[in-house]
């Protein structure tokens, strides 16, 4: 079932299990789910299934091959060896709903998520749901971070964050900025060098060390999953050792390199400590004469929407593995490094959210309405 925003089933019956978020790591836990036969539904703020990745730049490919891109229980079709267009993923998790019969409810971002009792009822532009678990698989970085001295920009300046960006056409004539070099500034920054003399302000969190494409997908990204997936990962020392640092900083350059970049053009620069006059400021206190910028600076976590109640200290709510330790029946799922370094990927959200699944408690009742009120 899939319904579209502003369709809601009134039948009052309370939820075995509420998913909020119908990204790869939804789709996947609704997946196991509909194993167990549980009565559950998924929550996603987006119009279409699959528009988290279908609304991203235009050119943009997955990193990682086919092979490595499905979904439990379905394949991604074709090339094993071949990346995907971001509309070829997108399109396969629509289908993936569709073979699976996921239910599925789209146009509704959740506004407040809370606990009364034994249940969790989360809240959404007037109307409510009940459930005994609640996974939260949206990801918590869900607002794009921008300085705020961006404000102080001259109006003449085209200025978006990354989530914003298409295509080159959207810029003005003149040099372009990309503040930020990890995977989508140097993405970005290679794609608008073509048409605009380009400046990079960052600095990358390391490469990976050969060349992106086919042969790597046969010998090289193979080693680099296992170690994302079984070596990096939270029951190892190393990869306790390694979290935090990985946690920090942004993951490494993967397609497109810094010698790339350089061979294309790109100017690097010291990064952007303020903005003055109206133009943004380097670290060694040049003015940046540019025409366009573009923030390459990720997203900040937003759990404002989460009862304090279940939160500790006011940041995260703790959890292992994706289980809360001190909310019953609270799950997360697609955090990075939540187990492993491969957690905010495919492969990885499809491990978490089969190990998730096997936590939630046995199911009340059975059923296959949804609820809301």
């Amino acid at each position: 079932m899939n319904n579209e925003s502003g369709t809601t089933n009134r039948s009052g019956t309370v939820l075995d299990t509420l998913v909020i978020g119908g990204g790869q790591s939804g789709l996947a836990m609704g997946y196991y789910l509909s194993r167990q036969n549980r009565k559950f539904l998924i929550l996603d703020e987006n119009r279409r299934i699959g528009d988290a990745w279908r609304e991203r730049w235009d050119s943009l490919r997955v990193f990682t091959p086919a092979k490595y891109d499905g979904l439990p229980g379905m394949a991604f079709p074709g090339d094993p060896l071949a990346f995907p267009s971001k509309d070829e993923l997108a399109e396969f998790f629509e289908g993936y709903v569709a073979r699976f019969d996921l239910p599925v409810q789209t146009g509704v971002r959740v506004e407040r998520l809370w606990r009364e009792g034994d249940r969790y009822l989360a809240a959404s532009n007037g109307h409510r749901w009940e459930a005994h678990n609640v996974v939260v698989a949206n990801g918590s970085e869900r607002c794009a971070k921008v300085p705020r001295f961006a404000a102080e920009l001259a109006p003449s300046i085209v200025q978006f964050h990354s989530s914003a960006y298409k295509n080159a056409g959207q810029l003005q004539e003149g040099p372009v900025l990309v503040v930020g070099l990890g995977n989508s500034g140097a993405e970005i920054a290679l794609e608008v060098s073509r048409t605009h003399p380009t400046l990079v302000a960052g600095k990358p969190a390391g490469e990976i060390p050969v060349k992106h494409g086919r042969a790597a997908a046969r010998f090289v990204l193979p080693v680099i999953r296992f170690a994302g997936l079984y070596v990096l990962n939270l029951g190892t020392p190393v990869g306790r050792k390694a979290a935090p640092a990985l946690t920090a900083h942004g993951a490494p350059l993967i397609r497109t390199r810094a010698k790339d970049l350089t061979s294309a053009g790109v100017e690097f620069v010291p990064r952007v400590t303020t903005v003055e006059n109206g133009l943004p400021v380097l670290e060694d206190g040049t003015r940046a004469e540019v025409a366009n910028v573009i923030w390459c600076t990720g997203f900040q976590t937003e759990l404002g929407w989460i009862d304090a109640a279940l939160h500790a200290d006011g940041g995260m709510p703790r959890q292992y593995r994706g289980v809360a330790l001190d909310s019953p029946g609270l799950f997360f799922l697609g955090q990075k490094f939540q187990y492993a370094a491969a957690s905010a990927t495919l492969p990885g959200a499809c491990r978490d959210a089969r190990y998730l699944a096997a936590k939630i408690p046995a199911p009340i009742s059975l059923g296959s309405a949804v609820a809301a009120t």
